[in-house]
């Protein structure tokens, strides 16, 4: 017998919230939008938005973190409908790795092909300054060497594989675009990409540990984004995904600099408005890219 937590998430449970979603909205989304600390206002971009609050919607956990709204919002980005969440859910806020990502499968039943996340990173890489924006290529899933994966427990072969593959998680067209657009806005000079380490959180990482994880590959280092990336995958979903780098690890014990949360959101500001430029200007270009 499974563990409470391990069946922490069902089909069913996830049709039923699909089903509520698609009955209360005229949207039929086919690009899905995460939004990551203090990146709430991409979901200010879309039109006619149809709002409706996480503790409204039926099964879906609750954004308990400043920074994270805690809505869904229905509407059309540069024409394209699509389904942006403000404000996402994590391991620390102690809900079952399963249910941090039931909206990947809530997405992928109301017929969503594309999946566009942001976060809030710490830049281990060196060459990375505050304010950098670095498109994921690949990640490393530190929870997962653990056995803390969201595909644990029995498989639904309605969503994916069991052993789906990972080493295309972050999809080559969709980040060569963003190459493209970023290189037509201008934005090249702080565009980077990069490996992305998810750790559990919510203390931030000891100079011994961004040390390690320098050493291990890792370009920038967070809470979020992976677990989402590995369930929409199994589902089938494109992923692309970018981290906005808030704040510089600190590696070195002379340092004086201290990681919080504010300066996270600080950065958030500075940078949102190019992040959501960005963001829309892919999603305007997504169709064109799909058929190419």
């Amino acid at each position: 017998v499974f563990p409470q937590s391990l069946m922490a998430v069902s089909y069913e449970e996830c049709k039923t919230t699909a089903d509520w979603l698609l009955s209360n909205t005229q949207v039929r989304p086919t690009v899905g939008i995460v939004c990551g600390s203090g990146l709430g206002g991409l979901a200010e971009m879309i039109k006619d938005p149809q709002i409706f609050k996480y503790s409204d919607i039926p099964n879906f956990p609750r954004s308990t973190v400043h920074g994270h709204a805690g809505r869904l919002v229905f509407g059309t980005l540069k024409g394209k409908p699509c389904v942006c969440m403000q404000g996402r859910f994590h391991l620390y806020e102690g809900y079952p790795i399963q249910k941090i990502t039931l909206p990947m499968r809530v997405f992928k039943l109301m017929g969503v092909e594309t999946m566009i996340m942001t976060n809030a990173a710490g830049g281990l890489n060196q060459d990375y300054k505050v304010g950098d924006i670095m498109i994921i290529k690949d990640h490393i899933n530190m929870p997962g060497f653990s056995g803390v994966n969201p595909l644990s427990g029995p498989n639904d072969d309605r969503f994916g594989l069991r052993f789906p593959c990972m080493s295309d998680a972050y999809d080559r067209k969709l980040r060569k675009l963003a190459h493209d657009v970023a290189a037509e806005l201008g934005y090249s000079d702080f565009l980077r990409e990069g490996v992305y380490c998810v750790l559990g959180g919510p203390s931030f990482e000891t100079i011994a540990e961004c040390r390690m994880l320098h050493r291990i590959g890792a370009d920038a280092v967070g809470m979020s984004t992976v677990h989402e990336v590995i369930v929409a995958r199994h589902a089938g979903m494109r992923c692309f995904a970018l981290s906005l780098i808030s704040n510089r690890a600190v590696m070195d014990y002379d340092s004086e600099e201290k990681a919080n949360h504010e300066e996270v959101l600080e950065t958030g500001k500075l940078r949102a408005e190019q992040m959501e430029k960005l963001v829309s200007t892919i999603v305007a270009q997504l169709e064109h890219n799909a058929h190419n």
